[in-house]
């Protein structure tokens, strides 16, 4: 049997493209890679300096989205910058997570991180 699907019209000015899963897991591994930055920075660092490194940590992770990554960065650069920036940010809480003694967690996140990453980036150049 096939499914008669309506074709999908062209994207005009203006119109955004539908959300899909991979989006919500992308920005759902946004969110955790920003709080586990914070989560680090609280925890990983004695009184006086856990403070500045847990505001400053996540704080410099989202300028770093907000320009290069995001989907209106802010500095609009080759696809593979982006990925490099992405990449960078990702395996930061990798490491992050394994330097907290939390390796499983830092490995599920970076498969989880890594595989949405080459699909939207599949979906992204074609």
């Amino acid at each position: 049997m096939s499914a008669n699907v309506p074709p999908q019209p062209p994207n005009e000015p203006g119109m955004r493209p539908a959300v899909t899963g991979v989006d919500v897991v992308r920005f759902l591994a946004e969110l955790f890679a920003f709080f586990t930055f914070a989560f680090w920075g609280f925890l990983a660092w004695p009184f006086p300096w856990n403070v500045v490194a847990g505001i400053a940590a996540p704080a410099a992770a989202i300028v770093l989205w907000a320009l290069f990554v995001s989907p209106k960065a802010v500095i609009s650069t080759h696809p593979f910058v982006r990925a490099v920036v992405e990449l960078m940010i990702f395996a930061s809480a990798t490491i992050a997570w394994w330097s907290m003694g939390q390796a499983w967690i830092g490995l599920a996140f970076a498969v989880v991180a890594i595989t949405s990453g080459v699909l939207a980036g599949r979906r992204r150049l074609s």
